[in-house]
């Protein structure tokens, strides 16, 4: 068995880095492509800082990880399909089923294979991916100068002892940063208090924002007894610009990259705690949840891709007709990738629960895949 699993495992590695290699080179030409419009344009602020090719080629080269990430269920099915498959062709697993390779064995033995790519997409996208990601936008926008949504920005909301705030930051600078702050703040019944403007505010020690040349407004509610013995309301608009403003709130760095950037490129505790916060402040958390869920899940889907292409070693192919089975695996591959999103975005519309929405797609592929195998292995 050690040189069984030394040949099989030799051969589905090679064979998997081989395609993900032609994957990546494929979508770095693209994303180069789409990064040649940006040449030579400046961010503004300092004329030195254009954007050259180097900038492209290292910002095109920091979304590998990203696509390693999501690729790499489609680069183990493909991989597998084909090292399963060339094996049948050339009767090399029939002659490994005549030395005792029988299909449980081979099930457990490709499992086990599974499993490491498991680990290794689980490290890709948790860890490296979110780094790299977070590092190409920030050297993007040095030439872009912001890191924006559209042209409202972020909007967070946050719950404190008696008051609630509505927050937003409509662009993080390269120097994390954020510009054009407002800050509503809301008493228990609704009613405004104050509103806080900043052009630039910074994140401090102690959970806390410091604002620059801050406009600050409060809006004072005072009773009163009229000259017939009836309450009277009056109201109070106080006015103040200060040059720097304190804004105690739990509200990090972190959680206005979430808000900022898209919730797929993000770590799972990141993704983790920005739920929490969400739920905590009475907000729709469902979209980030079906996020949180399908990092979980995505790598586990290597483990699916494996258990699919085992029933392709025990077909019996003719001269050569492997390459058919081969673009049948890259269809059944990329058709997952593209179920897996529609899943997310129907879950999120239907309201489904987002574990469910997250999980739908490897269990089909999973029934798909164990009902292959129990019906061309132990049957036939």
């Amino acid at each position: 068995m050690k040189t069984i699993r030394r040949l099989i495992y030799g051969e589905v590695l090679a064979a998997i880095a081989l395609v993900a290699l032609g994957f990546l080179a494929l979508f770095f030409f693209f994303d180069l492509v789409d990064e040649l419009q940006y040449l030579g344009k400046s961010s503004g602020f300092n004329a030195a800082d254009i954007y050259q090719i180097r900038h492209a080629l290292l910002y095109v080269g920091l979304l590998i990880p990203n696509h390693l990430y999501e690729l790499l269920p489609i680069s183990v099915l493909i991989g597998t399909i084909f090292v399963m498959a060339r094996l049948a062709q050339s009767s090399e697993y029939t002659i490994l089923r005549t030395s005792g390779l029988g299909p449980w064995r081979a099930l457990k033995l490709l499992l086990a294979l599974g499993a490491l790519f498991v680990v290794f997409s689980f490290a890709v996208g948790d860890y490296l991916a979110p780094a790299s990601e977070r590092a190409a936008q920030l050297l993007k926008a040095r030439y872009q100068s912001k890191i924006t949504i559209g042209q409202t920005g972020a909007w967070l909301k946050e719950k404190q002892a008696y008051n609630t705030y509505v927050v937003n930051v409509k662009e993080l600078t390269p120097d994390n940063e954020m510009r054009d702050v407002q800050i509503f703040e809301f008493n228990s019944k609704g009613l405004i208090v104050s509103t806080t403007q900043a052009p630039l505010a910074a994140f401090s020690a102690g959970d806390a924002w410091q604002l620059n040349k801050a406009t600050r407004t409060e809006f004072a509610v005072q009773t009163g007894m009229a000259s017939t013995a009836t309450p009277k309301d009056t109201a109070k608009v106080n006015r103040a610009v200060l040059e720097s403003y304190r804004w105690p709130t739990e509200i990090s760095a972190e959680m206005v990259s979430v808000a900022l950037l898209k919730p797929e490129r993000m770590g799972t505790i990141d993704l983790f705690n920005y739920v929490r916060h969400l739920d905590a402040n009475g907000q729709t958390a469902q979209r980030y949840e079906i996020e949180f869920w399908k990092k979980v899940f995505y790598p586990l889907s290597c483990l699916v891709m494996v258990i699919l292409a085992l029933p392709f070693a025990y077909l019996h192919f003719r001269s050569g007709g492997i390459a058919g089975y081969v673009f049948a695996g890259v269809m059944i591959g990329i058709s997952f990738f593209l179920l897996n999103n529609v899943f997310g975005y129907i879950g999120n519309l239907r309201n489904w629960q987002p574990w469910l929405a997250a999980a739908t797609p490897g269990l089909l592929y999973m029934a798909v895949s164990l009902g292959a195998f129990g019906w061309l292995v132990l049957r036939r």
